[in-house]
């Protein structure tokens, strides 16, 4: 006997497979919706859902459209009573959970937010600025040099800065029976007119006077070597910068043939051993000029700050500053001398020092310009009498309490 066409429609029709419509083909057909209910009663309060009371709506639309369901399939509820009312369960709950994955996906028209009222304005003296200060980006510009090293310039200051803290030199001259630091000033006054004559870079005089300070804190000399130790670090620190560094017999004869050949190997075997071949030693020339690149600062501010740098290479105090700190110190104050403001957030950043932290040693420079006390050794100051370093040893020193008034406004 065949069935109706309804029937037969109803019992070959698979509804769509869902976590639902699996649950109750393992229960009574005759409970879905209590099967449906305890599964909502089960969920927290606190989820984003809501408790049981929220989803009463998933209940509404189910047995309205259940309702539906049953009012246009009279005709299959009397022919299979009992197979019919399952198939009319499940595609309810089927048709029910189409109707529930659609309903997302359906565009609401945006609701309009609600008007804050209007509130008086804040007036502008009373709000707190809070803007943040530019920093510069000072290597962006050589990024395409590929002899400017731009991409690697702050991680190798970085990286300088950090290996300030092992070439930091204790007083050694307590050690020195025979040497004195008047007789290191005569010395490093020599080197510089050294510099001068062979027309070496000013990071060859600096490294060179660094070399003569660290091995001296581990050897004992006698005052007669000590020329030879000056000509020996110049001739060392020559190979590690120029690109066509002296000869040995050039050396020789800046000494006036006071040491032979095979003296001034032994002394360069020496201080390599005695520093282990690390000599890269971090000098404030290099931090003076790359922080000058930061200031913007013209040729002339920058050889003024080389001036009050090379001063202090005579000094023995100034021998156990941070290099970093020294240059920034020389550059704060060049910048003062001549009118052009004071430290700025980019200086700050690059350099990791803030303006207070320099202002104890800008006024040691300072005083050290305004009395220099070692006049008797030209060299530095005739150097920079010349026109070619635009005369700056001749500039007039900042007075002592406007400086001071300076720095306290900075």
């Amino acid at each position: 006997m065949s069935l109706p066409r309804s029937a037969k429609v109803l019992g070959t029709r698979q509804p769509r497979r869902g976590r639902v419509h699996s649950a109750l083909e393992n229960t009574n057909p005759e409970k879905p919706l209590l099967q449906e209910e305890s599964c909502q009663a089960k969920r927290s309060p606190s989820s984003p859902q809501g408790g049981p009371k929220k989803r009463s709506a998933f209940g509404d639309i189910t047995n309205a459209h259940k309702n539906q369901v049953l009012s246009g399939k009279k005709e299959a509820v009397k022919v299979a009573p009992h197979k019919a009312q399952k198939a009319h369960a499940a595609l309810g709950v089927a048709k029910t959970n189409e109707i529930n994955l659609k309903k997302p996906m359906k565009k609401t028209p945006p609701t309009e937010a609600p008007a804050k009222p209007k509130e008086d304005p804040v007036p502008e003296e009373l709000v707190p600025a809070q803007q943040v200060p530019a920093v510069e980006d000072i290597d962006k510009e050589q990024l395409g040099d590929p002899y400017a090293n731009a991409e690697y310039a702050k991680d190798i200051f970085e990286y300088m800065r950090g290996r300030e803290e092992k070439f930091m030199l204790p007083d050694y001259m307590k050690k020195q029976p025979d040497i004195s630091g008047d007789m290191r000033a005569i010395l490093v006054d020599w080197m510089v007119e050294v510099q001068e004559n062979f027309e070496l870079n000013h990071e060859t005089l600096y490294l060179a006077v660094k070399l003569v300070d660290h091995y001296l804190v581990e050897v004992v000399s006698m005052r007669d070597k000590l020329q030879l130790i000056g000509s020996t670090a110049i001739l060392i620190a020559s190979k590690f910068e120029e690109r066509c560094p002296p000869c040995v017999d050039d050396f020789l004869y800046i000494c006036d043939d006071a040491y032979k050949r095979e003296e001034l190997i032994a002394m360069e075997i020496s201080i390599l051993s005695t520093l282990k071949f690390d000599i890269n030693i971090p000098i404030a020339y290099r931090f003076l000029r790359r922080f000058a690149k930061c200031a913007r600062a013209t040729m002339e501010t920058l050889t003024l700050a080389r001036f009050l740098c090379e001063m202090t290479l005579q000094e023995y105090d100034y021998a156990r500053e941070s290099p970093s700190k020294l240059a920034a110190s020389c550059l704060l104050l060049a910048l003062i001398m001549k009118n052009l403001g004071g430290w700025t957030p980019t200086l700050e950043y690059y350099s990791g020092y803030r303006s207070q932290d320099l202002h104890p040693l800008v006024k040691k420079l300072n005083f050290l310009l305004t009395y220099q006390p070692r006049d008797k050794l030209k060299a530095v100051h005739t150097k920079y009498s010349h026109r070619v370093y635009f005369e700056v040893a001749k500039v007039t020193p900042m007075d002592m309490l406007k400086l001071e008034e300076i720095l306290n406004s900075c």
